[in-house]
């Protein structure tokens, strides 16, 4: 059920009403509600009916309430619920999201959360905790389905029947050995095909796509994305079967990893969205900013260097903030395109030189069109071809600079296992500020007998 603001305003309402008195009717409501609709519906009631309110949701409710809040969010409401619900609520929470939640509180509260919990649930959260982060081993669920490879098709429909709501997906099937090493693999439209006394090794893929237990999260998003996979197995050296990794896990990595390229693109380094107080949010955006005032000098010093050629030719300083200004958005176009291909494809030398030469061939255009353009305005303005001419190739000279600069930049980093991203947008920016006020005053200089 999905719910617009008008309809969720009339249920916000009704279950308002309802807490005070039916629980039953409540109960009828909230069943049919989305797990990210309960949450909305908790966030906007008034403060004296939340409590009540989690009182009358049962576990797997509390349980699907609380994945979908904030961190915040989350531990207020284990907070406001008894300790023998909260063990059987994080009993019932998918171990990955609960693991993120645990890793950021203190090791007394993580203790007394884990002791609350059922022994196996505790143990298999806290070996989930022991991989790196942002690993496939930090991102896997044990809740699934496997079977063995002597099952008939009928008894591996009956065990994926009795654990139909353990399990986070049933897509597919894992098929293991008497080494829990993973040897094949059953979708579930396999099984609807099949004859019920097939043996599931005449009908399993035995070339199962799997990924290591420590790959890198964004390395786990673009198999999936690769082979359209609903999950994908995670093992250990042994081809042990470990869990697997769901792709709604896999979207919450894709949307993480876009912010963090965007917030590293803007220069901000941590995340700051409409609830970062003013304080925190100039804090995180100081260093960078500052940096580049240092770096901004240097194009100061530059424009003082040539005093005289401006003091000769005052018309120059009009096209100054043009010529800067259209060399860092190219630089920071090409970057931009630059980020998205190294994170969405592997690259080798010969993707790097064709990319390159790709982007040396759009400067070039660009520059050429942009420094006519600009060549033409300046003569008409001032009715000076040499004006012109000085303007025009400036300004073509500086785009193919800052078209290269904003490839060539990020891909150095790339090589030295440096986030490409780092090469902000306004570094890049500052940068071809340099490179383009030393090509310009160049330039002019060159000819300044010409343009007196």
């Amino acid at each position: 059920m999905i719910m617009n603001m008008t309809e969720e305003q009339i249920i916000l309402q009704i279950i308002s009403t309802l807490i005070e008195s039916n629980k039953a009717q409540f109960e009828a409501i909230v069943d049919e509600l989305q797990p990210y609709d309960i949450a909305q519906i908790y966030d906007n009631l008034p403060e004296e009916h939340k409590t009540r309110f989690l009182l009358f949701l049962n576990i797997d409710l509390l349980a699907d309430l609380i994945q979908e809040l904030s961190k915040e969010k989350q531990i207020e409401v284990l907070n406001k619920i008894s300790l023998e619900k909260k063990g059987k609520v994080l009993d019932e929470m998918d171990n990955d999201d609960l693991a993120s939640l645990l890793e950021d509180l203190s090791p007394e509260k993580m203790d007394a959360l884990l002791a609350g919990m059922k022994k196996e649930e505790s143990k298999i959260v806290q070996d989930i905790m022991n991989y790196p982060s942002e690993t496939a081993g930090r991102l896997m669920t044990n809740r699934f389905v496997w079977i063995r490879d002597y099952f008939t098709v009928r008894e591996a429909v009956d065990k994926l029947k009795s654990f139909a709501d353990f399990a986070e997906t049933i897509n597919y099937l894992y098929v293991i050995d008497q080494k829990r090493q993973l040897v094949g693999v059953v979708s579930f439209r396999d099984l609807l095909i099949a004859e019920p006394d097939q043996l599931i090794r005449n009908i399993m893929f035995e070339r199962v796509i799997s990924v290591s237990v420590t790959m890198d999260q964004e390395e786990v998003a673009t198999m999936i994305e690769r082979y359209d996979f609903m999950a994908i197995p995670v093992v250990d050296e042994q081809n042990t079967l470990l869990g697997i990794v769901t792709v709604d896990d896999i979207i919450d990595v894709v949307i993480k990893e876009a912010n963090e390229d965007i917030e590293k693109l803007s220069a901000s380094g941590k995340s700051i969205d409409f609830d970062t107080k003013a304080f925190v949010a100039a804090y995180r955006r100081l260093p960078w900013l500052i940096l580049l005032l240092f770096i901004g000098l240097v194009s100061g010093s530059i424009i003082s260097g040539y005093e005289e050629t401006l003091k000769k030719v005052v018309a120059l300083a009009f096209f100054m903030p043009m010529i800067a200004g259209m060399t860092g958005n190219t630089g920071t176009q090409s970057l931009a395109v630059v980020v998205r291909g190294l994170v969405s494809k592997d690259i080798d030398k010969q993707e790097i030189i064709k990319l390159i030469i790709r982007e040396l061939m759009v400067g070039i255009i660009i520059g050429v069109t942009c420094g006519i353009l600009i060549s033409i305005i300046a003569f008409v303005w001032q009715g000076n071809a040499i004006l012109g001419v000085v303007v025009g190739c400036s300004l073509l000279l500086t785009l193919i600079i800052g078209t290269l600069a904003g490839t060539i930049i990020p891909i150095i980093l790339y090589r030295f296992n440096i986030d490409p991203a780092v090469a902000s947008g306004p570094l890049i920016t500052t940068l071809n500020d340099i490179f383009s006020l030393i090509t310009y005053f160049g330039i002019a200089t060159t000819f300044i007998n010409h343009l007196m």
